[in-house]
């Protein structure tokens, strides 16, 4: 490998111990500097690392590291308490400043609804704060749909913004009952 060459991204099961404190850093700004989340405080990489385990009990959450550093994360979550719902999933993805453009973000959400199928979900829901062009080609590129907006829901850098919805299908509707989904492994 000459001195230009970057070492190649691998794409693995995030571990709350090894890399919450790496996740923390890559969210921090989307919490600080804009409107891409919608929570107000950063969370501490103890709160990062809790959210792993919860959410890893029933779905992936994976990291792309490169020469030792994780550079992008994507996790799945419930899309909604409700058992009717438990087929579907929301999807986010997360990629260090220094690391968007290129394809990490494409690739952690093609291994991440990989496992999702594996394990039987159907659909993938993902909110994008907008106007979010970067967010929004990612989404569609890879087979979203747009679903709707919700109009002035949030309040965050002294304005109210809207969410739009999309949505993927992960897998066709079976004929009958769904057979449940499967734990994450």
């Amino acid at each position: 490998m000459s001195g230009l060459e970057s070492p190649p991204v691998t794409i693995r099961d995030a571990d709350p111990l090894r890399d919450a404190t790496a996740c923390a850093a890559i969210y921090a700004p989307a919490v600080e500097r804009s409107v891409t989340s919608f929570e107000l405080s950063a969370p501490a990489p103890e709160e990062i690392a809790a959210r792993m385990r919860r959410y890893q009990a029933t779905h992936p959450w994976l990291v792309a590291e490169r020469g030792g550093e994780v550079v992008g994360y994507a996790y799945a979550c419930r899309f909604n308490e409700r058992p009717a719902y438990r087929w579907s999933a929301s999807v986010s993805v997360y990629v260090g400043a220094g690391e968007r453009g290129q394809g990490r973000g494409r690739a952690l959400y093609e291994q991440l609804f990989a496992r999702l199928r594996r394990q039987g979900f159907r659909m993938a829901c993902a909110g994008i704060t907008l106007p979010n062009p970067a967010s929004v080609g990612l989404h569609e590129a890879l087979g979203f749909r747009p679903i709707g907006i919700n109009r002035e829901i949030g309040w965050k850098q002294g304005r109210w913004l809207d969410v739009g919805w999309w949505q993927l299908e992960l897998a066709p509707a079976p004929a009958g009952a769904p057979a449940e989904p499967l734990a994450p492994g």
